[in-house]
């Protein structure tokens, strides 16, 4: 027959009072999480779930030598032939078309035992389109090759237990789905090999929980996603043998704060070995501290950075979450009078203004982000949400991903600036790998200090008569540019929330290709990039041109959202980002999704039988098989 809880008890940053002197410093005791992170708990119990529901299908019995006993029906030539009924030794009975004196055609064999085929025979042997039902009312539905289920069909079994999809001698190997209970709300789709789960496949699990993503001899194996549920938990990354090992991304989500208007959320991104954070990664605390640095069973051992609420920054040895040894940071003068949430470090821009009026231009600055807090927290949280299908609060971190897209849609760009120039503006202590990354996620008060940032580089000429420039150019940049123009939301890739969340699917892999035709730019910077001239070279080499997608379409795919989109060799030399990058693949894949259409609709006619499913056919579900191919299996042979 077809047969941890992870809760966050990190004390708050605000619970932790920051030491003042030499020796109350050495003491600090910095507890991150060790005993509310532990996974192995729910881990073990997801391998549970997943012993009880791997149970073998009844097999079908072996092919035997039937020897006759009674026959009644037609003949011919002294053969049967035609419609009769046959009974063979041991108890066994066929009923239907005989031809030549052997079971060809339509026809039902009852077993000695109670299993009955109903079906297609070709020359004794089930084969074609054919029904199987065993004594207990298990039953399989489908195509037949050699007397075993090979092809396309449904296996229900008495508990509940049932599976569509394609099976390949006997077992199931392919695409298929399978449920595990009566309500159907324990469910896997995707890949089958050989009876086990392997490949891409997502898994509804009994207790609510959900993984999305690669499997191995049926555990999670591979690059996934698994949220639980109940606990308000995430982890995206990778997975080997069932538990999370490899880089990813644990996201913690607390209860909502009482007066936030935004729910808190804890945040690890780095490595882990065997389920435990091992390794370099950053945790991103909710109360807006943050620890970069080694770690070792789940807690901070080695290097680090642990930078408070308040600004205050430590940085030496860890061991066991005690901090050993360190150096004091001190944070701007002068009190702030935005929240730790909000705090600005904008010391880059006041190194070009004179000392005597850093404390005038911060505050008035502050002021300006002050009265526009509504504004700019509505935008933040509208943008972080991008490319997500759901959370348990629906609430994200902002990506860089995403501020390059809230960028353009505020045609920044326009300014005679490039992303990749703002990425070096804003790029505060990363490292020349990060610097470009899609993935560095930003807390609300990064995300303020880069507006403010990029407010100065575009305007300060324009405003270098004004007493207070910052502010000056905070003003501008938002009265022009981000209110007008924020949530409208324009390019391929968030355009439509439904194709956004499959697309992002593909981000990882795309980021490979990416970095793969980047060259390598000369110091100072030591970076990474690429023009508009590579990307042309990349679709060339890759032979992704044709006649309809030719290079002249390209380029207008390209400058669709350029300042002069008839000048279109204007651009072949500027610095693009993974965003222009990805959202050139996806409008490529917008040409080849419009010819596969029309190629279907020429395809269709009457005498077709599967005509009305192909009408019927979603775009969404069209448009992901287009960058499904496109995306998955032509542009990672870059990288081979």
């Amino acid at each position: 027959m077809m047969k941890t809880n992870q809760q966050e008890n990190e004390k708050k940053c605000e619970d932790i009072e920051v030491p003042q002197t030499a020796e109350e410093r050495e003491k600090v005791k910095l507890v991150s999480c060790s005993e509310g992170l532990n996974v192995e708990q729910q881990n073990q119990t997801d391998r549970q779930e997943e012993q009880q529901d791997d149970d073998d299908i009844y097999e079908l019995p072996t092919p035997f030598n039937l020897i006759f006993q009674r026959y009644e029906g037609e003949t011919c030539d002294g053969q049967f032939h035609g419609e009769g009924v046959a009974c063979f030794e041991g108890g066994h009975m066929y009923k239907g078309v005989f031809s030549k004196g052997l079971m060809d055609g339509h026809g039902v064999f009852t077993w000695a035992g109670g299993l009955k085929y109903e079906g297609e025979f070709v020359s004794n042997i089930p084969m074609g389109q054919g029904t199987y039902t065993w004594p207990d009312g298990s039953s399989y539905k489908g195509e037949v090759y050699n007397g075993v289920r090979h092809g396309t069909g449904t296996y229900k079994a008495k508990n509940n237990v049932s599976y569509t999809g394609q099976w390949d001698q006997g077992k199931r190997h392919g695409k298929g789905t399978m449920h595990y209970n009566q309500d159907k709300s324990s469910w896997y789709k995707g890949d089958w090999v050989k009876n086990n789960r392997e490949g891409w496949g997502v898994r509804c699990y009994p207790s609510g929980n959900m993984y999305s993503g690669e499997w191995k001899d049926n555990v999670r194996h591979g690059d996934g996603t698994m949220s639980w549920q109940k606990l308000g938990l995430q982890y995206v990354g990778m997975w080997q043998n069932g538990v999370q090992h490899g880089r990813g991304t644990h996201t913690w989500i607390l209860k909502r704060v009482d007066g936030s208007q935004y729910t808190q959320s804890n945040q690890y991104t780095g490595d882990s070995v065997q389920g435990q954070r091992h390794g370099q990664g950053t945790f991103y605390y909710a109360s807006g501290a943050i620890y970069e640095g080694e770690w070792r069973k789940n807690k901070k051992h080695g290097k680090g950075k642990f930078t408070f609420e308040d600004g205050h920054i430590f940085e030496g040895e860890f061991v066991d979450d005690q901090m050993m040894t360190h150096k004091a940071l001190t944070p701007l003068s002068g009190s702030s009078i935005l929240g730790p949430d909000m705090a600005l470090n904008i010391e880059c821009l006041l190194q070009k203004i004179p000392e005597r009026k850093h404390d005038t231009e911060i505050k008035q600055v502050e002021c300006v982000v002050l009265r526009l807090d509504r504004e700019l927290r509505s935008i933040y949280g509208f943008y972080g949400r991008l490319g997500h299908a759901h959370s348990p609060d629906n609430t994200f971190l902002l990506t860089r991903l995403q501020l390059w897209r809230l960028l353009r849609d505020c045609n920044i760009h326009h300014h005679g600036i490039t992303l990749t120039q703002i990425d070096h503006f804003i790029k505060e202590d990363s490292g020349t790998a990060e610097v470009h990354s899609p993935f560095t996620p930003m807390l609300l008060r990064r995300f303020l200090s880069c507006l403010v940032v990029v407010a100065y580089h575009i305007y300060h000429e324009d405003m270098a008569s004004q007493k207070n420039l910052l502010a000056a150019c905070f003003s501008k940049l938002m009265t022009d540019n981000i209110l007008p123009n924020a949530k409208n939301i324009k390019g391929f890739l968030f355009r439509q929330p439904d194709c956004a969340v499959m697309a992002v699917k593909y981000l990882k892999k795309c980021w490979q290709v990416y970095q793969a035709y980047c060259k390598v730019n000369v110091a100072p910077r030591d970076d990474q990039s690429m023009t508009c001239r590579h990307l042309l070279w990349m679709f060339k080499d890759l032979c992704l041109l044709d006649n309809n997608l030719t290079t002249a379409k390209l380029l207008q795919i390209i400058t669709a959202e350029s300042h002069d989109p008839s000048n279109m060799s204007s651009c072949l030399d500027l610095e693009i980002t993974f965003l222009e990058f990805f959202e050139v693949l996806l409008g490529s894949a917008e040409v080849k999704f419009q010819q596969v259409s029309e190629g279907l609709k020429e395809s269709r006619s009457p005498s077709c039988p599967d005509t009305e499913a192909r009408r019927d056919l979603p775009k969404v579900e069209a448009r992901e098989n287009i960058l499904h191919y496109r995306l998955h299996y032509r542009l990672p042979l870059s990288l081979s």
